[in-house]
């Protein structure tokens, strides 16, 4: 018989803002239209049929707000909103314990940033079906300008484009794997890594890839924002003129 996986989202809205030169609010709690960015993002996994809960890892003095905005939007499937840690890397590992007091190491966990909304619902689902057949799943885009690696002995490396990838998100794995994997980190005193793919990729964990969106970008200036406001706005004339 085969038992239905449970699929879980990890989203991580620690940031204070800083890059978008936000005083009043952090950069996930910027409103457009009367609605915050990260209820944009939650809405995505919210109104997903393969999605089962939500955990949500949160800068403490905006926990209430967030459980505010959540109720007057109707997001649903919301389990927990935890007290975020001082790096995204610890906000997702807090997140992902939370996940483990409620469901298996089997679990399909996917992290993502609270401040990239503009993912689709075949990106998700892309996610979900990498784990289910490769056990990881990385969201890129193919790069579009050519990379350059400054090396330490002041030479330079440059991959050829053609087989480079941008990692953006969801970052999809099995839930036993991914918090393996940060436990490691927290035993060998690593705080530093950027993303769940660079430390995957570091403790030897074999990664999938799949290409997502390219509009699929992490809102982290004020031009991202207004990128953003501008894709809000395409999307909306696709449902209402359609094209």
């Amino acid at each position: 018989m085969n038992l239905k996986m449970n699929n879980i989202v990890v989203i991580f809205a620690g940031g204070s803002g800083e890059r978008m030169n936000t005083r009043s609010r952090p950069k996930q709690f910027l409103e457009f239209r009367g609605k915050p960015i990260i209820i944009y993002t939650l809405e995505l996994f919210d109104n997903h049929p393969q999605i089962d809960g939500i955990v949500i890892a949160c800068l403490r003095d905006w926990i209430p707000y967030l459980q505010k905005m959540l109720r007057k939007f109707e997001i649903a499937k919301v389990v927990d909103v935890v007290e975020g840690g001082e790096t995204s890397q610890d906000s997702i590992r807090i997140g992902l314990e939370d996940v483990a007091g409620r469901y298996p190491d089997e679990t399909t966990v996917l992290i993502h940033d609270g401040v990239r909304p503009l993912i689709t619902e075949q990106t998700i689902s892309d996610n979900i079906a990498g784990v289910e057949q490769f056990g990881s799943c990385i969201t890129c885009v193919p790069a579009t300008e050519t990379f350059i690696v400054s090396r330490k002995d002041g030479r330079l490396d440059i991959p050829v484009r053609a087989d480079s990838l941008i990692a953006r998100a969801p970052q999809s794995f099995r839930l036993g794997d991914i918090l393996s994997a940060h436990r490691r980190a927290v035993q060998e005193g690593r705080h530093d890594f950027i993303d769940s793919c660079s430390m995957m990729n570091h403790y030897g964990y074999k990664l999938h890839t799949i290409s997502g969106p390219a509009e699929n970008i992490k809102i982290t200036t004020p031009t991202d924002y207004f990128i953003f406001k501008a894709m809000v706005d395409v999307h909306e004339n696709q449902q209402i003129f359609g094209f």
